[in-house]
């Protein structure tokens, strides 16, 4: 199996959960990338406690403030990743940040459609178009024209509960606003796909699993994958990636997510 050599690679929300065991895992691999960028709303609150305490034992890990409802935001945090790597691109784009509201179809409302729908949806959308000159950098500077998340990526976490076909644990919770955002950026991965393949950058939508973490484990049912377990699975599956998998709807053990 290949192995992920990445110079730079961001993630958003990365003060907990997921998010935080992805820069857990980076920061441990045996080439750790030269930058880890993790991004969180209040970099200095109680919340990113663990974030600041791994900054302070590895000089490669960079905390980033970053809102991704707003744009402002967006554009601030893509010009200090800019700065940071000088005149190298950014490698891959963890797009991870993500909320649910508890809702169910009769009592879901307009401002809990677009309060999830713009944090995660049209987040990753502004985040693509703003990191998309670093990440047509990394891709021109690295050899050979295969595509691969070495190269240059954007990976975009979804989930099965947007499956259009699988509706996953519906019973569990109908969370109506989550799905439909999910679905959405479903398309939104494929729409990136098409339009950046051209500037050899790779884009796929990823399906952790049901994790353990705040999100996950709210309901009475312990979900079943640690994440470590998701964590690890998944960047096993960043580093197989290649161009026949850009487009494509993946679970966090390489399994294929119909749409």
């Amino acid at each position: 199996m290949a192995e992920l050599h990445i110079c730079s690679v961001l993630v958003t929300g990365a003060n907990r959960g997921i998010g935080l065991g992805l820069v857990r895992h980076l920061l441990g691999m045996p080439k750790p990338p030269k930058w880890v960028f993790a991004t969180c709303r209040d970099p200095k609150g109680q919340r990113a406690q663990e974030l600041q305490n791994l900054a302070s034992k590895y000089p490669n890990l960079v905390i980033i403030p970053l809102e991704v409802t707003d744009p402002a935001s967006i554009q601030a945090a893509a010009a200090r990743v800019g700065e940071h790597l000088g005149g190298s691109g950014l490698n891959l784009l963890i797009n991870n940040a993500g909320i649910a509201k508890v809702s169910s179809l009769d009592t879901e409302t307009p401002e809990n459609m677009i309060h999830v729908y713009t944090t995660n949806t049209v987040g990753p959308l502004l985040l693509g178009q703003a990191f998309l000159p670093l990440l047509k950098k990394a891709a021109q500077g690295s050899p050979g024209s295969a595509m691969s998340c070495s190269k240059a990526a954007i990976i975009n976490m979804s989930s099965s509960a947007g499956s259009i076909e699988e509706i996953y644990l519906w019973n569990h919770g109908q969370v109506v606003s989550y799905r439909c955002s999910k679905a959405a950026l479903n398309m939104l991965t494929k729409c990136q796909s098409l339009r950046y393949r051209e500037h050899g950058i790779l884009c796929a939508a990823l399906h952790p699993g049901w994790v353990q973490t705040n999100m996950g484990g709210s309901g009475s049912q312990k979900p079943p994958v640690t994440v470590d377990e998701s964590v690890g699975g998944m960047l096993k599956v960043l580093s197989s990636l290649s161009e026949k998998e850009t487009g494509t709807f993946l679970d966090w053990e390489g399994k294929v997510v119909p749409w």
